[in-house]
């Protein structure tokens, strides 16, 4: 596959597009006599989420605006992005769109889109076209910029138009208009796609090989930020240390320029691959008070035979001396993982290999998922294939491992008092608000009213406080507000 970077024609083209769709629009705009609206439907990861905001943007600066009904079907353009790592979506996805027959029927005018990773399994597209007819487009992730030229041309065509790259596109994030959906905190891609090629993941085929970012272009976006009042910037990668910058620069180099800006109270990144993380990265986390003291390190299993089989080119050793330096160095510092239960050949005492590991790990957290089988991959046609019912089994055990420790994390903050970024209402409601230290802890927590603090989200959202922690839980802890920084 080749790697193609945008062009100044593919600017000239993308704006031609957007202005002949914004004509379009407003002409339907005004038979219809109303506003025209869309909604974009995520799936998956913060890569997805990221993708989103550019979609979004794009559709805005057609001269539609988002849908505020919140239903499914209210709107006139309904883009679904996919994903194709968790099985979960793949259901969503397929159930979702059977809705939009009679939909269509009614208003031929209405747009249904799909686009991101499920468009990269053949499976999935040919399911499209066979069983969905009337969704007007699909596309990939690697033509996320291209959305105007092939949206004109479906409009043009009215024929369903789909449309999957053999090569992989990187285009600036400055080529995009983007629609952030926080106040304080910005997605911040720095590279596309994988060449790590694990047996069970399909991101590789889905999202192309890798593609680093330019460097310059990155500062100038984090400045850009900055400048806007963005108090959180997330760096995004399917594997940020791999990060390879043409001028030689790494992800260090990334991680130090985006903290030197003093404007961000918090400078985070996902994800870590355990091959690629660096001593230089963990000594810049231990050293700079504004990046988050948090490592997420895929860790998937603590059996050196399944990780062979699943192409993580690690031992259990090596990964346990990384959470060992991370741990020693980074004063305070929180580590996540992932976990994989019942890949292919799996045994019972792979398994406990995988308690013991944990036992020694003592994770803060744990992302932990049943093994299945993806399209495409090469896992998926391994013939030891793991039962059900055992699968299960061991995923409940591992569940009850990754919970206590999770839980005597949170435990350890009781009594403290620390500083939360300020993320908005929590779901919990009740005028419960929600916020992250810099270890990644979730905080939920009240105000009192002895202090006059105006509870509105405007007010509060993306500020630093003050909350003591009062009870830990297994996911969160719950706290009061002791006192609120800033303006």
């Amino acid at each position: 596959m080749a790697i193609i970077k945008t062009t100044d024609k593919d600017w000239l083209d993308f704006q031609s597009a957007v202005k002949e769709l914004k004509e379009y629009f407003l002409s339907l705009s005004a038979r219809k006599g109303r506003a025209l609206t869309y909604n974009v439907l995520t799936y998956g990861c913060q890569l997805n989420e990221s993708d989103s905001e550019k979609l979004s943007g794009m559709l805005s600066a057609m001269g539609l605006i988002p849908s505020s009904g919140g239903e499914l079907d209210d709107a006139d353009v309904i883009l679904f992005n996919t994903c194709s790592i968790r099985e979960n979506a793949d259901r969503h996805l397929f159930g979702n769109l059977g809705v939009f027959k009679t939909l269509k029927k009614k208003d031929p005018d209405v747009i249904i889109a799909v686009c991101g990773c499920m468009m990269k399994v053949p499976e999935n597209v040919a399911k499209i076209k066979k069983s969905y007819p009337y969704v007007d487009l699909v596309f990939d992730p690697q033509q996320l910029h291209r959305l105007p030229l092939l949206l004109r041309d479906s409009i043009r065509s009215k024929k369903q138009l789909v449309n999957i790259a053999a090569d992989d596109y990187i285009a600036e994030d400055s080529f995009f208009p983007i629609d952030r959906k926080r106040k304080f905190r910005a997605l911040v891609p720095i590279m596309y796609g994988c060449n790590n090629f694990c047996t069970y993941c399909i991101v590789p085929y889905a999202r192309g090989r890798e593609r680093s970012r330019d460097f310059g272009e990155i500062v100038r976006e984090l400045e850009d930020l900055a400048s806007k009042g963005y108090k959180e910037v997330m760096l995004l990668g399917q594997n940020v240390n791999s990060y390879k910058g043409e001028d030689g620069k790494t992800f260090a180099d990334i991680l130090r320029a985006a903290s030197d800006f003093e404007e961000f109270s918090r400078v985070r990144f996902m994800s870590s691959h355990p091959k690629d993380i660096s001593d230089e990265v963990i000594d810049i986390m231990a050293t700079r008070p504004n990046v988050e003291k948090h490592l997420h390190l895929a860790m998937q299993s603590g059996s050196d035979r399944i990780l062979k089989a699943m192409n993580r080119p690690y031992t259990i050793s090596r990964f346990l001396e990384i959470a060992d330096t991370f741990r020693s160095r980074v004063e305070g510092g929180s580590l996540t993982t992932d976990i994989i239960v019942g890949f292919p050949g799996e045994t019972e005492e792979d398994f406990q290999q995988t308690l013991r590991a944990v036992e020694k790990a003592k994770f803060d957290a744990a992302f932990t998922f049943q093994y299945s089988a993806r399209p495409g991959t090469k896992a998926a046609a391994f013939e030891d294939q793991i039962p059900a019912d055992i699968v299960t089994d061991r995923f409940g055990r591992l569940t009850e491992y990754t919970n206590r420790y999770a839980e005597e994390s949170n435990s350890r903050l009781a009594g403290k008092t620390m500083e939360v970024l300020i993320e908005g209402i929590s779901k919990a409601g009740d005028m419960t608000f929600s916020g992250r230290t810099i270890t990644n802890h979730l905080v939920n927590f009240t105000i009192p009213e002895e202090l006059g603090i105006d509870p509105g989200p405007d007010n509060l959202e993306g500020r630093l406080c003050e909350v003591r922690i009062d009870r830990a839980r297994p996911y969160s802890v719950d706290g009061v507000l002791v006192s609120l920084r800033g303006a």
